[in-house]
């Protein structure tokens, strides 16, 4: 059975409408700070939950942001992106509804159905980038986190570089975002003064793991006698990075001794690799909270120093 306001103002000893005014946040009220926390810890103690439809008619839409992440993989940056929005919408009595998938009826379904507050597409703070900064955009931006990646491998004395990127498998969905990185890598390389010598393609395919190794063996062994300058590879994402590297021995090569290699995401799998990982960190729930609260209306978080670092481990 659920628990109703009348129960919750019989618990604080106050009217049904009090309850009402304090768990709504009614404007214009005047209840002492004493009487709205008894009331909160009331509704608490009890388990109170809100008639979401009956707020959603009073209000125009629901409490709800719908997070559209369409094909995009799972991983620690878009786990940790969640995790922010939720934490900082629960914070403001709003949830979070997550909606995966390609399907073009899928997302006009469920705003129907919900009326939601606001729709968030996951691609858009990654995309947001300022073209008169100087750091090469919102510190939480894809130009950004190049640069922190890009930097690393000048600093530990690399001068060429080549980047890695995942084969699109057809018929499957198509995550954007580590393909959406390469230009910005590219204009990092350029930034940093490093000489950019093109893209391998590293297969990721479970089913195909043994010539999926082979192929990219041969694409990277291709390139360095193309490219004998080339000592590092910077990967759009942990899972091509450690693609790379199980693929390295193939071409007689081995990191960091032949080529060094760096990750974008920090997955937990990438310190259990030999040589372990290393890869970028990026404040994903920091982006999340900003990306709730703009979605809500209220005061975006304020900007930090930095959106991401490097996790420095064995392989570059």
């Amino acid at each position: 059975m659920s628990v109703t306001i009348k129960e919750v103002a019989r618990a604080s000893g106050v009217s049904p409408a009090t309850v009402s005014f304090v768990l709504n946040r009614t404007p214009g009220q005047v209840i002492t700070p004493a009487t709205q926390e008894r009331v909160r810890e009331a509704a608490r103690a009890l388990g109170y939950v809100p008639h979401g439809v009956a707020r959603a008619l009073r209000e125009g839409t629901s409490r709800v942001v719908l997070l559209d992440v369409g094909a995009r993989r799972g991983g620690p940056i878009l786990e940790g992106f969640i995790l922010g929005m939720s934490t900082e919408l629960a914070a403001h009595d709003h949830s979070l509804l997550v909606q995966h998938g390609t399907h073009d009826r899928a997302l006009p379904s469920a705003i129907a159905a919900i009326s939601p507050r606001a729709v968030v597409d996951i691609s858009g703070p990654f995309r947001h980038v300022n073209p008169e900064a100087p750091e090469g955009g919102w510190v939480y931006g894809l130009a950004s986190h190049a640069l922190t990646q890009l930097a690393h491998l000048r600093d530990r004395g690399h001068t060429a570089v080549a980047f890695g990127a995942p084969v699109a498998h057809p018929g499957l969905p198509h995550d954007r975002l580590p393909h959406d990185r390469l230009p910005h890598l590219a204009q990092a390389a350029e930034r940093l003064g490093l000489a950019a010598a093109g893209v391998i393609s590293a297969g990721t395919d479970r089913d195909s793991a043994g010539t999926d190794r082979d192929s990219t063996g041969r694409a990277v062994a291709d390139l360095l006698q193309q490219h004998p300058e080339v000592t590092a590879i910077a990967a759009v994402d942990d899972e091509t990075a450690l693609a790379l590297l199980s693929a390295l021995p193939r071409a007689g090569l081995s990191a960091p001794r032949d080529l060094a290699v760096i990750g974008f995401g920090d997955s937990e799998y990438g310190a259990l690799w030999t040589p372990a990982l290393t890869t970028v960190h990026v404040e994903a729930e920091r982006l999340g909270a900003h990306a709730a609260r703009v979605a809500i209306g209220l005061e975006p978080l304020a900007e930090p120093t930095t959106g991401s670092r490097v996790v420095v481990r064995e392989s570059a």
